[in-house]
């Protein structure tokens, strides 16, 4: 692979620790995107030095985690993660630890470069770039499951899987992303260890759903992630929803084509849309029963629904609340678009939600679910001019006598003078 792939921060690490007598390996994705040609966004280092040992050679690095102890070291806004060379825990006082069901909690045992291989998941994943001299080195195959493009997992796959469940979700982010298919060990491990997914924290499921749907591929993780019942663990309301609704699955499926679209395009994708589509379904069953029970709005039906929903859908990913706010808005919007006359409904485009509320319904307009009327109306209003807004909402200008009227309070207080 050329150097020129690796980022010049990662090429600093690399050589420091080398000079410094250490070995220093790039691996990863990093070196298996670069073998095929796509470009590495994250550079991981691997070294036979400690934690505190790189630490002692950068300045600009910190030590994080428990469940693994890793280097970060910084270079402005890209950050390289360097790892020390991990073994299998022997002895009784190694610095290891498993839950009942066999996931590591902890594990800071190390080792050498042909002990860490064996702890890496993928084949893929496993191949080491020794900046020494510039080689690969290959231990289990990967390059030739590479070649073949295949995901292949090192060891026993249904043992890997309890180690780390998370490591399902990882096989198909990467068979979606590179286009590889699934060794079949791995396939039949994966239908047989799904309900593992259950005994993971909610806080690591989040980044993981940011991984599988942000990354320009969520159409194809999605029909993964179904054909292995992997879905229903992480979104199990949205599922029920899904084989019951075939507008909505027709919803979810056009707005997974979109943030496809806007990440090749590369435009921003925010997880608040594509959580407020996942649980839109949901959301407005709640708010159908809540408004047969007490006198409210749609809106406010929707609101109060989808608080509802987010709390419940926290059990499974802890989504913080900079996503859950703004989608609660997002959604609550949705019936005001209904009404296209009048000064309140004209306000609606100055509202903070408003651009991605339009694009909500946009996308909804798209699968039939909302009268293509309403799309163009809305769409058409956000290119006049002030006047001829007015026009379009039939709002009456007031008078410029009627605007100027100072209020009663003032009035009352001149007359006194």
């Amino acid at each position: 692979m050329s150097r020129n792939a690796i980022s010049d921060s990662a090429l600093k690490v690399l050589y420091r620790l080398h000079n410094a007598g250490y070995q220093a390996f790039l691996v990863g994705g990093c070196v298996r995107d670069a073998m095929l040609e796509l470009q590495p966004k994250d550079f991981d280092v691997a070294t036979n030095a400690t934690p505190d040992e790189v630490r002692g050679l950068f300045s600009n690095c910190r030590l994080i985690g428990r469940r693994f102890r890793l280097a970060h070291v910084r270079f402005g806004r890209e950050v390289i993660e360097v790892a020390t060379f991990r073994a299998a825990a022997i002895h009784e006082d190694d610095d290891v630890s498993h839950d009942k069901e066999g996931r590591i909690l902890r594990d800071n045992v190390y080792g050498t470069i042909e002990e860490d291989v064996w702890r890496r998941d993928f084949t893929c994943n496993a191949l080491y770039y020794n900046i020494a001299d510039f080689s690969i080195w290959d231990y289990t195959g990967g390059v030739r499951d590479i070649e073949r493009r295949m995901l292949v997992l090192i060891g026993d796959p249904d043992q890997r899987f309890r180690e780390d469940p998370v490591r399902m979700l990882r096989a198909v982010r990467f068979a979606a992303k590179l286009n590889f298919e699934l060794d079949p060990l791995v396939r039949k491990a994966m239908h047989a260890n799904v309900a593992l997914l259950g005994n993971v924290p909610a806080a690591r499921l989040f980044d993981e759903f940011l991984k599988l749907f942000q990354g320009g591929h969520a159409q194809r993780t999605f029909e993964l992630l179904w054909e292995f019942g992997l879905f229903d663990q992480i979104f199990p309301q949205t599922s029920r929803e899904l084989e019951q609704d075939q507008d909505f699955a027709r919803f979810v499926k056009a707005a997974l084509q979109n943030t496809d679209r806007r990440v090749a395009a590369d435009k921003s994708v925010t997880p608040m849309f594509l959580l407020g589509v996942f649980l839109w379904a949901p959301i407005r069953r709640i708010a159908a029963r809540y408004r047969a029970e007490d006198d409210m709005t749609e809106s406010q039906a929707l609101n109060l629904a989808a608080y509802e929903v987010a709390s419940e859908q926290q059990r499974r990913i802890a989504i913080p609340k900079r996503f859950t706010v703004p989608m609660r808005d997002m959604l609550a919007i949705q019936p005001r678009f209904l009404a296209t006359e009048g000064r309140r409904a004209m306000k609606l485009l100055d509202h903070k939600r408003f651009r991605a509320a339009y694009d909500f319904m946009m996308l909804m307009s798209e699968v039939g679910l909302v009268d293509t009327a309403i799309a163009e109306f809305w769409t058409e209003v956000q290119t006049l001019s002030a006047d001829k807004r007015n026009e379009r909402f039939q709002v009456q200008t007031r008078s410029r006598a009627r605007r100027k009227r100072r209020p009663r309070a003032k009035q009352a207080n001149d007359a006194t003078e």
